[in-house]
């Protein structure tokens, strides 16, 4: 194995990047990847694609060159995908043979005409235009749940160790699937709601720590969340064929809607490393047994059961802040230290926004007060000090996003002075481009505990 790859399967960067300045930005991620891809030097690129959809176990394709003109059979307005594919035929046999070994019901798709999906067209149009390598196609069986799905990529990792192959496994998805079901202006595209464009931030953020094995443990919380494409399977399936660790170097090329969906572009090497250990257990299957009974997540006795999480003693969360948009606790406790999550001005409970958000659920920008906004983030820090056994007064570091430094730089410190004037504590601003939530601010302080009395 040589690395991975998330990428969108939707046709309009392919297609029609020159219709929206959004499309134009992931078809630039997509020709970055394609500059990273050539770098690795793969023998073969393993896709599995969402938008390939098997009701009866597993298929992959393996007529060795795949030709044919393709119309998208919901933007046939956008017009007609031609191609012509060389597909690695020894790796796809391979793969079929480790996927049965491994319990599950695959079969091979080797006949003229049949139809290469949208998503692996888009794909390996883009990532490769001149069909220089060899590829090999899964479908997304609509019906597999998470165990089946990891031994699906374990099969795959397995037939690429068997055949020597230095691949590229490539996972074609959406994150966020939620589409326009209206006629809408491509340059007024935008990932269809809030929430949902600030869950796909969180998974790229994870993402981009290198950490793939936690976020395709996220997956269940996130479809429940934001509505991933086909629950998040693509994640399951690229974690467990390459392997199931936290430990890579990643690069997030580009993120945007595409048709209200959120798509992004994602390379993953790995590294020697890791970002860090598992912040979930869920059970790891390595033979597929016929459950599907964990789908939705429902209790199960099943081998792909969930096992729930221990809690962890040194956790700190609190309903006097507000909730976490993404798998981290408020704050830990590691030895004799305090180290609070980047906390920003939305208020528990109902997560309004003081002094207003700062652009509305279409992404324009809106009039916002950062003073207010900045008192606001100083009481949800204070809040889950308190909570944490530590106080304003103990913090000892902090590090202040803000999303404008030349207008909210001299509010924001005057504010600041009015609580932090005397305490000394260390302090790194920094201007971010935007934050997950529509806000101006965010801290992230180290404290120290209150000595006990």
């Amino acid at each position: 194995m040589v690395a991975g790859l998330i990428v969108p399967g939707l046709p309009h960067p392919l297609l029609a990047p020159e219709q929206s300045p959004r499309w134009a930005e992931l078809r630039t991620a997509y020709d970055a990847a394609r500059t990273w891809l050539a770098a690795q030097q793969p023998d073969v690129l393993v896709l599995y694609s969402t938008q390939w959809p098997s009701v009866i176990g597993h298929q992959i394709q393996t007529h060795p060159r795949p030709k044919f003109a393709h119309v998208d059979q919901d933007w046939h307005a956008l017009g007609t995908m031609k191609y012509d594919f060389p597909v690695d035929v020894e790796l796809a046999n391979a793969l079929e043979a480790a996927a049965r070994k491994r319990g599950l019901h695959a079969r091979t798709v080797a006949y003229e005409g049949f139809p290469v999906d949208t998503g692996s067209v888009v794909a390996l149009s883009l990532l490769d235009p001149e069909s220089k390598l060899p590829c090999t196609i899964l479908s997304c069986n609509m019906y597999a749940d998470r165990g089946e799905t990891l031994v699906l990529g374990k099969a795959a990792r397995d037939a690429v160790q068997q055949t020597g192959r230095r691949a590229v496994f490539v996972a074609v998805t959406s994150l966020s699937a939620r589409m326009f079901p209206h006629p809408i202006e491509p340059a007024q595209d935008h990932v269809s709601s809030q929430k949902d464009d600030e869950w796909n931030r969180k998974l790229l953020e994870i993402l981009g720590e290198g950490r793939l094995e936690d976020a395709s443990q996220l997956m269940r919380t996130l479809t429940t969340q934001a509505n991933m494409d086909n629950k998040g399977k693509a994640f399951w399936w690229l974690a467990a064929a390459l392997g199931q660790t936290n430990a890579y170097q990643a690069k997030v090329y580009g993120y945007g809607p595409l048709w209200g969906t959120g798509a992004a572009v994602v390379s993953l090497v790995p590294a020697v490393r890791a970002a860090g250990d598992h912040e979930f257990d869920e059970e790891d299957v390595e033979v597929h047994r016929g459950e599907r009974s964990v789908l939705g997540g429902a209790a199960s006795t099943s081998a792909s059961a969930v096992t729930p999480a221990k809690p962890a003693t040194d956790r700190i969360e609190t309903s006097a802040a507000p909730r976490a948009v993404g798998a981290y606790p408020h704050a830990r406790k590691v030895g004799d230290l305090v180290y609070v999550s980047g906390m920003g001005p939305r208020q528990p409970g109902t997560d309004a926004i003081p002094g207003g958000p700062v652009r509305d659920a279409d992404g324009r920008p809106l009039p916002y007060d950062v003073r207010a906004q900045t008192h606001a983030v100083i009481a949800n820090v204070r809040a889950v000090l308190e909570s944490a056994g530590s106080s304003l007064d103990d913090v000892v570091d902090v590090s202040v996003f803000l999303i404008d430094m030349a207008r909210d730089f001299a509010a924001f410190n005057e504010v600041y002075g009015q609580y932090f004037a005397t305490i000394g504590a260390t302090r790194t601003t920094v201007e971010v481009r935007a934050l997950p939530t529509p806000i101006a601010v965010e801290l992230k302080v180290i404290a120290r505990p209150r000595p006990s009395p």
